[in-house]
């Protein structure tokens, strides 16, 4: 601990008095810190329990590495609730600060920050197609100031569709919902596996674009009305959205499986996706990397390599529905 403060102590101005050196104190707000400042940029929501659970992942391996908050580092930490004003006034407000490094999650939060800074390293989670988003210019091999850990991958798409079909074999209908603002590729990341899945299985492909909470339950009304499926991707509008998503599919009975867990755990018929709360220990290793002298450009992004499924039974029995024991015996956890 001695080794990574001393690293630090070069922020310090040091005078020489009667042959001794001493350490002045810092004038509040006129000089950097003598420990290192970390940003955090999240595009979730901070009342969401599930949310926060990701950054205390994040924040527990930190501790565990040895940079504790207030004591071995500064953290600075904005939630940008999935709020375009909001994230535009954070990201400006954290890289006026100069920090050491920048944890983001999402696509968007990462976007922004990239268009804000080319020096200050990041560290992203939460982000689907990096490459094609063009924050890095290959998974092995970044080239600049941003590296990190990717959600999923295009193949998802089919995945999703494939399960629900599973649990629900009549849907002859299926709709992907997504907001083109914030979604990867602005929906088109996962659109070619789902619908090669579609077309496998019989099933009509839909894209739903969707803009906001009142968008939201016109489309699943509509899919209600025809009897139709829902698949809700990547996307961090929806994310933060999500209960709006779990009313409107158990109102109109709508069989629906998002990629967040809290869709399935809170009333959705299933979830499937990466364990993300992997993703944000894995950033924080890398965060002590760059802060130990790593540069983001020798640091691969990773894929995930844990996926979970939940599924619902409670509201697979709302909806009729007779979930396979097959299906059941694959799921990591049934909500009874």
């Amino acid at each position: 601990m001695i080794a990574v403060l001393g690293e630090w102590m070069k922020r310090r101005d040091f005078v020489v008095a009667g042959g001794a050196t001493v350490a002045w104190p810092l004038v509040a707000g006129a000089q950097q810190p003598a420990v290192p400042v970390i940003g955090v940029l999240l595009g979730m929501s901070e009342s969401n329990p599930e949310h926060r659970s990701f950054f205390d992942a994040f924040i527990e391996e930190l501790t565990r590495l040895g940079w504790k908050d207030g004591r071995t580092a500064r953290i600075e930490q904005r939630w940008a609730n999935a709020d375009s004003t909001r994230r535009g006034a954070f990201t400006t407000e954290l890289v006026a600060l100069r920090p050491d490094v920048i944890l983001s999650s999402s696509t968007p939060v990462t976007a922004a920050l990239h268009r804000e800074t080319s020096t200050i390293p990041i560290v992203f989670t939460l982000v689907s197609d990096p490459v094609g988003a063009g924050f890095v210019a290959s998974l092995p091999r970044p080239s600049g100031n941003i590296t990190g850990f990717s959600e999923s991958d295009p193949a998802l798409g089919g995945k999703w569709l494939s399960l629900l079909r599973e649990a629900v074999p009549g849907l002859k209908r299926v709709a992907t919902m997504f907001n083109p603002d914030t979604a990867p590729g602005h929906g088109r990341f996962f659109m070619p596996s789902f619908e090669a899945a579609a077309r496998s299985l019989a099933i009509e492909p839909v894209a739903l674009p969707v803009r906001s909470d009142a968008e939201m339950e016109a489309g699943i009304a509509a899919l209600g009305r025809e009897r139709g499926g829902l698949v809700i991707g990547d996307d961090i509008f929806m994310a933060v959205h999500y209960r709006t998503a779990i009313s409107a599919t158990a109102r109109n009975n709508v069989p629906a499986i998002a990629f967040m867990p809290q869709f399935g755990k809170d009333g959705g018929l299933m979830a499937y996706n990466s364990v993300i709360t992997d993703q944000f220990r894995g950033a924080a290793g890398y965060v002590g990397r760059i802060l130990h002298g790593g540069k983001p450009s020798d640091l691969p992004v990773q894929m995930p390599a844990k996926f979970s499924m939940i599924i619902n039974l409670k509201t697979a029995k709302a909806f009729g529905l007779n979930i396979s024991p097959e299906l059941l015996a694959t799921a990591d956890e049934v909500i009874e």
